[in-house]
């Protein structure tokens, strides 16, 4: 019993529930481990009675906790209404000044009051609503709309103050002298939504080469597909996977779900022609070489059937770089330099400083020398001064992808996208990578994050990925959580978050054990999407949660009230608590991007078609008989033409695999959604998919470009004059047209918005 209660107060699940009505037990020895990966001792029957008395005894003293949230659509926060008759709350925001406030007598439980005519401070005009301010729930007695100032009521009922959207501090005395100060997050009530309703496309960029591609896709052929589809198919964004930086080896994890750093982008990505240096370096016909190579990487993929592969693209790059890293910097592009600097501070320092030393001694951090595992450690600090130069090159190739990125973006822009370009945040990062290693205190260690066990995989899940402290975050102020979305919202114009229900819970496996002996660890919710839309809200992003799998009750509903969008996949989309037919387009939810497919999926060509099972069948990756699984796999698509032909979709008829195809994404177009997103290699009917879950090495997961039909691969070029691709695009500018048809017309010289004089009354 006191195990499970000292559980409950440090957020530790002592039993889960992997489907309505089934309860399962986490062993105790999890319990206790996870415990210790928090700082808790549980060991024993004496050491539990000693941490719970101790964890009691600072709930019961404690005035505030490490972070409050401040909404302006909610109440006074909890932490606030419980505070002793009398303390004086003050406020010091970001932008200067302060305000106080106090907490009244019982008779006034649930009210603030101005506890002093102290300092005003105005907004922030940049970080606010309509006029720079967010206000909690109305009451009369504040100052006028759009003043800036702060509004306190002073007479009974709901409080209204005025406080900049933002990450403030807040200090808090009470009247038996105790004192606290946290982190005050005020948030607004929505992310940014994008607008109407839109079409993009789905690629992993790695697989989408040009004729300038270096063995793989980089920032140049994301650039020129942004401004292709958007200026030619009228596609409003552009979803890539994650480019985060990956960390170093031979072979490196190719997996851009696995990245060494979630913060900062990898290098592999630049197109190396394109760096304004690349004209002045001194070596020519090295630099030639280096590209004519780059060329034969790209012909070997394109011609000759070999697979992507990252290494021999990085070597070559990384060797010219080295040659353009020579060039010095104009004045004008050294101080943007310097101001990169600057504006990523420590983050960015500790994130070369760990790749100057992977380059010394290895990728691992584990197994460097004691002295340089501590990032802050007087050996790391001698290392990074004897290692300058290696530590500004590795800074100079994040700020010029950092400038590729803002390029790709102004390129989606100029192109009339409305979204643009929608980044990928992965779930985690790889234990002996740049983010474990310079924030090792806020990563538990032993444990990894992963998935319980499910009707889909009954071993359970482990990524091996280390998850966040949540008390370490919440006594930071969620700062690594902040500087990791700032980072990522810089160049885009909406965010992809992987599993997004990590913010919500994560499953921890401790080291050793199997997943299936993991439990979930809660996380504040409310915290988590109070910093996500801060900063959502600051780079005026979209925010897009994939929520497939196992999700708990209600956190769907908390998402979408704060405007993330969810993803939903065609064919998972049924009436699972009922009778399990497939939904009609109108029961789908409107706050989603609806897809046919991912890049964990079969293709939509391959699901059509069966070929997804006769792969997993060689790979020997199926748990029923075959025969068994084609029956079911067929009886599932049946049923899938039968409402699309139902539902008029199909004019082509049902026997044609290009009209079938067309025919889905009809369907995703008559669904509510705010975005339908189309993945790029159905275009062409690829039959592969990018990974296959639950292989390694007996498929080439991350190494495939985008192909046809029959598996040669395809250019961005070769996409651009594709009729295959062109007759799928026309589904959503027919759609288009039919919306526009359906709209009433405005008399001719009207303009949107503006009143027009009835019929009789026009000039004739």
């Amino acid at each position: 019993m006191g195990l499970a209660r000292l559980a409950a107060l440090h957020g530790v699940a002592t039993f889960y529930e992997p489907s309505e009505g089934v309860t399962v037990a986490v062993p105790d020895a999890t319990v206790v481990a996870v415990l210790a990966a928090l700082g808790v001792d549980a060991s024993g029957p004496a050491a539990v009675r000693d941490a719970l008395d101790r964890a009691e005894a600072a709930a019961t003293g404690r005035l505030l906790p490490p972070t409050v949230v401040l909404w302006p659509d909610g109440d006074v926060p909890a932490p606030l209404t419980g505070l002793p008759a009398g303390t004086t709350l003050r406020v010091e925001p970001e932008a200067g000044g302060t305000l106080e406030w106090l907490i009244p007598g019982a008779e006034g439980v649930g009210r603030l009051e101005r506890a002093s005519a102290g300092p005003r401070f105005a907004a922030d005009a940049a970080d606010g609503a309509a006029d720079g301010e967010a206000a909690a729930p109305a009451a009369s007695g504040g100052p006028e709309p759009g003043s800036g100032r702060p509004a306190v009521a002073a007479e009974a009922g709901p409080v209204r103050w005025r406080l900049p959207y933002g990450v403030h501090q807040l200090y808090a005395e009470a009247p038996d002298g105790r004192t606290a100060r946290a982190t005050l997050v005020v948030a607004p009530a929505r992310v940014p939504q994008p607008d109407g309703r839109s079409h993009g496309l789905l690629v992993q960029l790695y697989s989408l080469l040009s004729a300038r591609s270096w063995g793989m896709g980089d920032l140049g052929d994301l650039a020129e597909l942004a401004t292709w589809s958007g200026r030619s198919l009228g596609a409003s964004f552009v979803q890539v996977n994650p480019l985060h930086a990956a960390v170093p080896g031979t072979p490196t994890d190719p997996s851009p779900y696995r990245p060494s750093s979630r913060r900062f982008p990898d290098p592999v990505h630049l197109r190396v022609e394109d760096i304004p240096e690349y004209a002045g370096a001194r070596d020519r016909q090295r630099l030639d070489e280096l590209r004519d190579k780059g060329a034969g990487l790209r012909e070997s993929v394109l011609q000759k059937g070999a697979l992507i592969d990252r290494d021999a693209v990085w070597a070559l790059k990384r060797e010219a770089l080295e040659i353009v890293h020579r060039i010095p910097l104009g004045p004008g592009r050294r101080a943007a330099y310097c101001d990169f600097l600057a504006e990523q501070g420590q983050a960015l320092e500790d994130h070369a400083t760990w790749c100057a030393l992977a380059e010394v001694y290895g990728p691992e951090w584990h197994s460097w020398p004691a002295a340089l595992r501590d990032p802050g450690s007087a050996g790391t600090a001698r290392a990074r001064r004897e290692l300058m130069d290696r530590v500004d090159f590795h800074s100079r190739l994040v700020w010029l992808a950092d400038r590729q990125l803002a390029a790709a973006g102004q390129a989606a822009r100029d192109a009339g996208m409305g979204v643009g370009i929608v980044h990928d945040l992965a779930v985690g990062v790889h234990p002996g990578g740049a983010d474990a290693w310079a924030q090792r205190e806020a990563f538990a260690a032993g444990m990894s994050v992963g998935a319980p066990p499910d009707a889909f995989n009954a071993r359970g899940q482990d990524w091996g990925l280390p998850p966040w402290r949540p008390d370490v975050l919440a006594a930071s102020g969620y700062a690594p959580y902040r500087g990791l979305l700032r980072g990522l919202l810089r160049n885009a114009g909406a965010l992809r978050i992987d599993h997004v229900m990590g913010l919500f819970r994560l499953w921890w496996v401790p080291e050793g054990s199997p997943p299936t002996d993991g439990t979930y660890v809660r996380y504040d919710a409310d915290a988590m999407l109070a910093v996500l839309a801060l900063e959502a809200h600051r780079a005026g992003a979209v925010v897009v949660g994939e929520d497939l799998g196992t999700v708990e009750p209600g956190v769907r509903e908390a998402l979408s009230s704060r405007g993330v969008l969810g993803t939903s996949v065609l064919w998972f989309e049924r009436d699972w608590a009922g009778t399990g037919r497939p939904l009609r387009p109108e029961e789908w939810r409107e706050g989603c991007v609806a897809t046919a497919t991912t890049h964990d999926l079969p293709s939509t060509a391959a699901r059509l078609t069966g070929g997804h099972v006769a792969l997993r069948h060689r790979l020997g990756l199926l748990t029923r008989p075959l025969e068994q699984e084609r029956t079911q796999d067929a009886a599932d698509v049946a049923e899938w033409l039968g409402v699309l032909s139902g539902l008029g979709l199909l004019p082509e008829g049902t026997g044609d695999e290009e009209g079938r195809i067309r025919a889905v994404y009809r369907f995703l177009l008559r669904t509510p959604a705010r975005m339908v997103g189309v993945w790029l290699p159905d275009a062409v009917g690829d039959r592969r998919p990018q990974n296959l879950p639950g292989t390694w090495d007996q498929y080439p997961n991350w190494r495939l470009p985008v192909a046809d039909a029959a598996g040669h691969p395809v250019t961005l070029e070769e996409l651009a004059a594709s009729p295959r691709l062109h007759a799928l695009m026309d589904v959503f500018a027919e759609a288009a047209a039919d919306a526009a048809r359906a709209r009433p017309c405005a008399p001719p010289g009207a303009l949107p918005g503006a009143r027009t004089a009835p019929p009789d009354a026009r000039p004739r």
